[in-house]
């Protein structure tokens, strides 16, 4: 097999935002889209094995990174997210792709599939539950307590102090502190995301996820059946997300394959890539 060409750098221009993002690879578009508080390099490990037959985009999302981070809660809402997604596919310059999305990613990629059916081959989420079961996990004691930080981060400044205080101590507790494997996160990986965490205006914008997701109300909005293929893969041991939000998500979804990782956390594709990509890869080519 030929050596995968290495990652390259870009820039698009979607919905009023210029996005940056990482490509690798040729062939049918596949987008990945990142959780908090990371950025693409969540992706690293899935860029290169996936290479060899699509075209790999992690796209840094608006806010993160090397992204536009626009002012305003308003301009993180979910549908604009959404719509940043669907420009960046006319920009790439194609009409259908596979979309993977972790964490906040996974919740953008839910929607996308719900708005943009028919442009998408398959849907693939990882450790982020469909929008109705997270609605109604929000609705027990358990779940509340472990989503008790977005009421923290409804509060202005101080959130932003907090995640930046001690070197971004918190956003390292986040990544290696939740971890089951710690060796996962090297120092160089942490310090890759402390950087991208300290560009000028990222903060905000990534606390602005969760302040606009509270104010749109977008969690108590009705959702139909999917009629896309989808792959959903959990982290058994996710402190974030408890693994009864992914039970009942096949109400919601015609056509559902649903796999468990024990002994693995919520950074699942981080922390166990071989398998998440083996997942992938037999649900991509069957």
């Amino acid at each position: 097999m030929a050596t995968a060409v290495s990652p390259q750098h870009g820039f698009l221009t979607t919905n009023g935002v210029r996005l940056h993002y990482v490509s690798q690879g040729q062939g049918p578009l596949i987008v990945f889209l990142h959780g908090f508080p990371e950025f693409w390099y969540s992706w690293r490990h899935q860029l290169n094995a996936f290479a060899d037959r699509y075209t790999c985009v992690a796209l840094d999302l608006r806010g993160y990174n090397d992204s536009d981070k626009p002012d305003g809660v308003e301009a993180y809402r979910l549908d604009v997210l959404v719509e940043d997604v669907r420009g960046s596919m006319d920009a790439l310059g194609y009409d259908r792709m596979v979309l993977v999305g972790h964490d906040w990613g996974g919740a953008i990629a839910w929607a996308f599939a719900y708005a943009y059916p028919k442009r998408l081959q398959s849907l693939i989420t990882l450790n982020i539950p469909h929008p109705a079961k997270f609605a109604e996990g929000l609705r027990t004691p358990q779940q509340l307590l472990k989503s008790s930080y977005i009421g923290l981060f409804q509060l202005p400044l101080l959130p932003e102090l907090l995640l930046q205080a001690g070197d971004y101590w918190l956003i390292e507790q986040a990544l290696r502190g939740m971890a089951i494997d710690k060796t996962v996160f090297s120092d160089a990986d942490l310090h890759a995301y402390k950087t991208a965490a300290a560009k000028p205006g990222a903060l905000t914008a990534m606390l602005n996820y969760y302040r606009a997701a509270v104010l749109s109300g977008q969690l108590q909005q009705s959702w139909g059946v999917l009629d896309v293929p989808t792959l959903m893969i959990w982290g058994e041991d996710d402190a974030a997300l408890g693994k009864e939000l992914s039970f009942g998500t096949d109400a919601y979804v015609r056509d559902l394959q649903l796999h468990y990782i024990p002994h693995c956390s919520h950074w699942v594709q981080q922390e166990r890539p071989q398998q998440v990509n083996a997942l992938m890869r037999d649900f991509l080519t069957h």
